[in-house]
């Protein structure tokens, strides 16, 4: 009886100083079990092209299940009004002019470190699907998914359409039959499968063809929009399917394309949540999407923002952005905190407890946009599309080796006579003002400020309250000398620091 009752005292009185070791072990092993990560992005698929955000025509069942479910970044960009360099963003964290990425074919550098190379570090499996277009694919490219941290890859040097050549880990290309958004779907889940068997967390990029002209979609999804044709009948050009070259059609016709395109995309989605479920690995795995610049020219509608794809208006940039993540996001939410493409790297590095890359980031940790407790963008957004007009006259050093700059895998829409695409970069000569010129914006709090040259070359200064006047169609320029000048200061700051980035400062440290 003694020594029971000698057990029960030393029960009763040090359990309470044992319980708070116990729960913070607990805790300490939960917060250490990495998230699967699953980063998939459209191409060309614009804000206003989602049935959440209220588009007439357009079906997207998975992607607002997913809104309605997760959390809607309503106030997502790009990193960029075009392809090659919001990717470029997306990967590194990093403006794309800071690499010379400047616009769709420029290449990233071999010197980039990417999400994929910080997180394969901590025992990530990564694995990249669909379209690339930072590089050639081919095996021997510096640039390649392989070279750029993925273990993996199914994946193409730009767009595709269905029953797409797609290139397995740097092989010859290959025709993969079927819808492309399924396809490419199909063989990430092959991945994850992979990666759970291993028992290795996985990050997997998903990068659609969909919806990028030209259009082609199956039967049963141009059966939803047979509409279409009879209410848009002006026309609008975009590339033949036939010959690869320009075409003009009437853009009923190119909608009701394009919007079963984004259906199939939408639903290939869901093919990719069914199947985590399954595997009981929806909970712990962050699924995110989000278009990689605004609506293009020959489907753009102009609501409910200015501008389109290549403009640095927020129908340029503004595109869908959600995050599902059962274990975290526990009740559906809406931010309105402004996010970018440029973020996903550092905020990935804060949900694993990564190490961010020594060098200069533009991009931002958000995770605490999860939970709400992160309410207002800590730092400016920046946009630049870059005069690479200066570049080419100066007709500088390739970075990379031309040849290896060559792309394999072909397409329909053909560039230079080629079915195909092949990428450049140069060494950047000396920087003089001409370097500072293209199209630019900074969004800062609720203001943007946008500049354009003029015919006569001189600077065009448009400043947007973006709560007031989201739509930009009120310029407020002189209201607010002060601010006016603030946001001119910040600007030319920022881009003081892309071009000493540009010239490769950022790899001599």
């Amino acid at each position: 009886m003694k020594y029971n009752a000698m057990i029960h005292y030393a029960l009763r009185h040090s359990l309470p100083l044992l319980l708070p070791m116990i729960l913070l072990c607990g805790m300490s092993t939960a917060i250490a079990a990495p998230p699967n990560i699953i980063l998939m992005m459209g191409d060309d698929h614009g804000w206003e092209e989602t049935g959440y955000h209220g588009h007439p025509h357009v079906k997207t069942p998975v992607l607002d299940e997913i809104a309605a479910t997760g959390l809607r970044l309503d106030n997502f960009y790009a990193g960029h009004p075009s392809c090659s360099p919001t990717r470029g963003s997306f990967l590194t964290g990093r403006h794309p002019n800071r690499y010379g990425t400047f616009a769709p074919g420029w290449s990233i550098r071999p010197e980039e470190i990417t999400t994929a190379h910080q997180l394969g570090k901590v025992g990530y499996r990564c694995g990249h699907f669909g379209k690339w277009h930072v590089g050639a694919v081919k095996a021997g490219s510096p640039v390649n998914p392989g070279a750029m941290g993925f273990h993996q890859w199914v994946s193409h040097d730009n767009f595709f359409e269905l029953n797409p050549s797609l290139s397995r880990n740097g092989g010859p290309p290959e025709v993969f039959q079927g819808e492309s958004s399924e396809v490419i779907v199909r063989e990430a889940i092959r991945f994850i499968d992979g990666a759970k068997q291993q028992q290795k967390p996985f990050f997997t990029i998903i990068w659609f063809g969909s919806p990028h002209e030209p259009y082609s979609a199956l039967p049963a999804d141009l059966a939803l929009y047979d509409d279409l044709p009879a209410k848009y009948k002006k026309n609008v050009k975009l590339t033949s399917n036939e010959t690869g070259g320009p075409v003009t059609r009437p853009q009923g016709e190119v909608l009701r394309e394009r919007y079963a395109e984004i259906t199939a995309m939408d639903r290939a989605i869901g093919i990719l949540r069914k199947h985590l479920a399954e595997q009981g690995l929806r909970d712990d795995t962050l699924l995110f999407y989000c278009g990689d610049n605004g609506t293009s020219p020959d489907a753009a509608l102009g609501f409910p923002h200015r501008g389109m794809k290549g403009q640095v208006y927020d129908g340029g940039v503004l595109v869908p952005g959600l995050i599902e993540w059962p274990a975290r996001i526990a009740k559906p939410r809406t931010t309105t905190v402004r996010v970018s493409t440029s973020d996903l790297l550092p905020t990935m590095c804060a949900l694993t407890g990564t190490s961010l890359p020594d060098r200069v980031l533009d991009g931002v940790d958000v995770s605490g946009v999860l939970d709400g407790r992160l309410t207002e963008r800590p730092n400016p957004l920046y946009f630049w599309e870059y005069n690479t007009g200066r570049v080419t006259r100066a007709k500088p050093e390739p970075y990379i080796d031309p040849e290896l700059q060559k792309g394999t895998t072909p397409l329909v829409k053909k560039a230079g006579g080629k079915a195909t695409r092949d990428f450049n970069n140069f060494r950047q000569p000396p920087v003089t003002d001409e370097d500072y010129l293209g199209p630019r914006a900074v969004i800062d709090g609720r203001y943007k400020l946008v500049v354009h040259e003029s015919k006569a070359g001189e600077p065009r200064y448009e400043v947007f309250d973006l709560e007031a006047d989201p739509a930009e169609k009120l310029s407020l320029l002189g209201k607010d000398p002060a601010l006016d000048r603030r946001l001119q200061e910040k600007l030319k700051s920022w881009q003081q620091s892309v071009l000493q980035s540009l010239t490769g400062a950022d790899y001599r440290k």
